[in-house]
């Protein structure tokens, strides 16, 4: 039996720029779904037994880190649509 290993897909090279701009994506991906789990009432503080002032005060860095999780587990697929974008954009832009 002859063993033929698998075709490599070409790799490419990940520049700083595409890194900035897969952050800059993934943040506004996460300010979206956090806007979206606080208008589902993610985040209200109950009315019995509740945190009280603390978890008001706090409830929002939650539903900010649970949303941001939601990206990193792959989200919605706004990242990267607007990655896409960012990078045609910022490609246009530096051929000028």
């Amino acid at each position: 039996m002859v063993h033929i290993p698998p075709v490599d897909a070409p790799t490419r090279t990940i520049t700083s720029q595409d890194q900035r701009l897969r952050s800059a994506a993934e943040k506004l991906e996460a300010g979206f779904l956090a806007e979206m789990l606080k208008a589902a009432g993610l985040g209200k503080s109950r009315s019995a037994f509740g945190g009280g002032a603390g978890e008001d005060q706090f409830s929002s860095f939650l539903v900010q880190e649970q949303a941001m999780q939601m990206v990193r587990a792959g989200g919605i697929g706004l990242a990267e649509s607007l990655f896409e974008s960012l990078k045609e954009k910022a490609n246009d832009s530096s051929k000028k």
